[in-house]
């Protein structure tokens, strides 16, 4: 008796599991990469549009992570040259969703150390802040931070060890200046 062995291509991913996939960290990754919170949405939609556009062209021998977390990338520089050409003021609200369970004061502080974690990213240049970012709070290996943001692999470590440097200073800056949560 012989066993039947399959050798059909494994079915595609579809758009909606990529986004049941890396939804949240897109979501999250947008956020660190500076789209203002009255923005991310209409920006997370925009990435899995592209990703449902160019799916057909994803190579499967690529990391799905790091595929789309170079249309954030790019999205995201898009929306910061768009939104300093139309001038729009930032309207502060809530960043990201945090534990339902915790106590009104632990809310309390989450969110300060989210707010302060915001304004230590936003003080990095753009693509210092993207490797950072990706290698450092979404815990990508370097090579497919590289990939994502298509560079070679020692630029990704370069600009990853200057944001480091200028994310160590902003932090110390901020304690001597009280203003740590």
């Amino acid at each position: 008796m012989k066993l039947a062995i399959s050798t059909a291509a494994p079915a595609s991913v579809t758009a909606t599991e990529m986004f049941r996939e890396h939804g949240r960290y897109a979501f999250r990754l947008l956020r660190r990469l500076g789209v203002h919170e009255a923005d991310v949405d209409d920006v997370l939609q925009e990435v899995f549009v592209v990703v449902h556009r160019k799916l057909s062209e994803f190579d499967p021998s690529r990391s799905r992570r790091a595929w789309v977390y170079g249309i954030c990338v790019r999205l995201a520089a898009s929306h910061h040259r768009t939104r300093r050409n139309r001038r729009e003021l930032p309207v502060e609200q809530e960043s990201e969703p945090i534990d339902d369970a915790a106590t009104p004061l632990e809310l309390v502080e989450a969110r300060k150390k989210l707010a302060f974690l915001d304004r230590m990213l936003a003080e990095l240049p753009e693509p210092k802040r993207e490797v950072f970012v990706l290698h450092m709070i979404e815990d990508l290996p370097m090579h497919e931070v590289a990939e994502a943001l298509g560079c070679p692999l020692h630029t990704a470590y370069t600009r990853f060890y200057a944001a480091k440097k200028m994310f160590e200073a902003a932090v110390r800056r901020a304690r001597a200046q009280k203003s740590l949560p």
